[in-house]
């Protein structure tokens, strides 16, 4: 049975579908499954922001395809775990929670750390917020590689 992981940012068109691709390219996809979703419903059914599309493809991973969506309480339970990139997303999502089990499915990507939304920045805030997501998604890889054994 593959686990599967949703990542969670506030539009779902900066951090959280470069945060699906980059674990995506991170883990076997025989084992898990990966998709994101936003907060707010800003953008729905569109692509991610074409600055997103670019830093990854510099990095060599394919996000164009996907489409924005909104989290619903529904993927709590579609979700083994539900990485979100701010305190903010933490709180929105955690509100929606039914059930003690699906608020602890709920946490930061990074531990004791926000992804910042690069949004109303320029491409050097997309290549730093890819940078952070790239080293958050090889320690969340390293766990949940490590929780298979």
């Amino acid at each position: 049975m593959k686990t599967s992981i949703l990542m969670v940012c506030l539009g779902n068109i900066c951090r959280s579908p470069l945060a699906e691709g980059i674990l995506k390219e991170k883990l076997p996809n025989n084992l898990f499954t990966v998709d994101s979703a936003g907060t707010a419903g800003f953008h729905i059914g569109r692509p991610p922001d074409p600055r997103s599309i670019d830093v990854a493809a510099q990095n060599g991973i394919s996000i164009g395809h996907l489409k924005a969506r909104k989290f619903t309480p529904a993927d709590f339970r579609k979700f083994d775990k539900i990485y979100v990139m701010d305190r903010q997303n933490l709180s929105q999502v955690q509100s929606l929670a039914a059930t003690p089990e699906e608020e602890n499915k709920v946490t930061l990507l990074m531990e004791s750390e926000e992804i910042p939304d690069p949004y109303y920045g320029g491409v050097e805030d997309f290549k730093t917020v890819f940078d952070l997501l790239n080293t958050a998604c090889n320690a969340r890889r390293d766990q949940l590689l490590k929780n298979l054994s």
